[in-house]
């Protein structure tokens, strides 16, 4: 590209204001409405991931192996629309007083949250291929419309603050926000479901689960209101008013042009499909395992509570020992607490304690990887001159989805290798099975993960410091930011 026509064109079109994002911080109000957002998606997403597999399996009288190729299909169908929804996102010009990200994302909360009470419904009279069939519709659906909620709001952060502090404060409030929802979801909804005398061991489970998903939707989607209304889009970025609407091949170009981008897509498909497969696991694990489903909301409320705690930590956590060297060390211990829990013999005590660190070993990094991907936003603009929010937060949101796809293999998986049967005493081989899911599993991603971020991920404090400068400056890695889209 012509370096001179672009300083004419910025000189021409664009008079760079310059600021000074990287050390301005904005309001914190705003950084704590932030987290709403995830707290709402966490009431409609977490619930799917924790409840959906029992759902389908007991209630509705799938079998496990179908459900694992519903989840898994499902979800790479899901991967794939994240870039549609991020190029719409990119694609939008006609961009009003309340921005770019905001507006698609409570539009598609609203419909998400029908979405998810749809989930949870079975209609009566449906033979079992008629059953699995609108498994795989409904949930496809859900998979579209929870891409355009979240890629607008996970690209929202990167044009709140470019502040490093901000940024850590905005993505403890998200993570505060979505284990503050996981936590609740792991305690309240078996209580809800009884409460409408549709528990999980009762004749009416159907009724119990659409009622509680009910509940737990409204409210997601009014956290997503305290979200829409209580953020602004701070950071006045660079938008190119002649740029096409990115294809897959923009898309794949954002992806291996951007290192750190990639190096968090890597690990992510390890941490999400740990995570998930956890709390996928835990009712199993409670009502077989360790013979009491009534301790499910007990464990959870342990260990999501101290994950609470552990988030808040993160700022303080980053402050001190940087983004990288926080999530890596919190990673590692993760592993060694889960390995554990996997050798030793099944003990209510052992295990929450066990779990517990576990659990919030690995809510500190993801909660920093919300951090990591604005700033990979930001690389990628430095890099290539392109700022691209919507598609390479889709980029890394594909991870998610074949993450989360994972994690329904290798749970429903477990369940059908090992000869689960539904609401019956299981054998030795699927208790054992169970065990594996919840703590081997998870094991082992850590470790994963601990070597991705250690060797893959190059943004260190000092180098973000210096892409901020420049961005702040109109400036990219070979140049000036101009009207134009860089393409070599």
């Amino acid at each position: 590209m012509d370096t001179t026509s672009v300083k004419d064109a910025t000189a021409n079109d664009h008079k760079v204001e310059k600021t000074d994002n990287f050390n301005k911080q904005i309001p914190t109000h705003q950084k704590v409405f932030y987290g709403f957002g995830d707290f709402g998606n966490g009431f409609m997403f977490d619930l799917g991931q924790a409840y959906l597999t029992k759902f389908w399996i007991d209630a509705a009288g799938i079998g496990a192996g179908a459900v694992a190729g519903i989840f898994a299909f499902t979800k790479i169908f899901d991967a794939f629309m994240d870039p549609i929804a991020g190029s719409f996102v990119d694609g939008r010009k006609n961009i009003g007083k309340r921005g770019k990200f905001r507006p698609v994302m409570m539009v598609s909360a609203i419909i998400l949250g029908i979405m998810t009470v749809i989930t949870f419904t079975m209609p009566m009279g449906l033979t079992t291929t008629q059953k699995i069939i609108y498994a795989y519709a409904v949930y496809m659906i859900w998979g579209v419309v929870y891409s355009f909620t979240n890629d607008p709001y996970g690209s929202l952060a990167s044009v709140m603050s470019r502040n490093p502090q901000d940024r850590s404060f905005m993505a403890t409030t998200r993570q505060v926000g979505s284990v503050g929802a996981q936590f609740i979801a792991g305690v309240a909804f078996i209580p809800l479901m009884e409460l409408v005398g549709g528990g999980m061991s009762s004749k009416d489970q159907l009724h119990g689960y659409f009622f509680a998903a009910a509940v737990f939707a409204v409210i997601g989607v009014a956290m997503f209101a305290v979200c829409y209304f209580g953020t602004k889009e701070n950071v006045k970025v660079h938008r190119d008013k002649n740029a096409k609407r990115e294809g897959f091949k923009d898309y794949i170009k954002v992806v291996f042009t951007n290192g750190p981008l990639g190096a968090l897509i890597l690990m992510t498909l390890f941490t999400i499909s740990a995570m998930n497969t956890n709390n996928q696991m835990m009712v199993f694990y409670a009502q077989y395992n360790l013979g009491n489903i009534g301790l499910q909301p007990v464990i959870n409320a342990v260990m999501m509570g101290c994950s609470i705690v552990g988030v808040f930590m993160i700022p303080a956590l980053t402050k001190r020992f940087g983004q990288k060297r926080t999530a890596m060390w919190s990673f590692v211990v993760g592993a060694i607490a889960n390995i554990l829990n996997f050798f030793l013999p099944s003990n209510v005590i052992t295990f929450i304690v066990l779990v517990t660190i576990g659990y919030t070993a690995l809510a500190i990094p993801n909660g920093i990887t919300w951090a990591m991907v604005s700033n990979a936003i930001d690389y990628g603009e430095w890099h290539t001159g392109m700022r691209k929010e919507g598609i390479t937060y889709a980029a890394f949101n594909f991870s998610r989805k074949i993450a989360q796809s994972i994690a329904a293999l290798v749970s429903a998986g477990v369940l059908a290798v090992t000869g689960y049967v539904a609401n019956a005493h299981q054998t030795a081989r699927t208790l054992q099975g169970i065990k594996a899911a919840m703590t081997l599993y998870p094991g082992f991603c850590l470790i994963m993960a601990a070597i991705i971020i250690g060797f893959l991920y190059k943004i260190s404090d000092k180098k973000f410091k210096q892409i901020a400068t420049d961005l702040d400056n109109g400036k990219w890695e070979h140049g000036v930011i101009g009207d134009e889209d860089v393409k070599d």
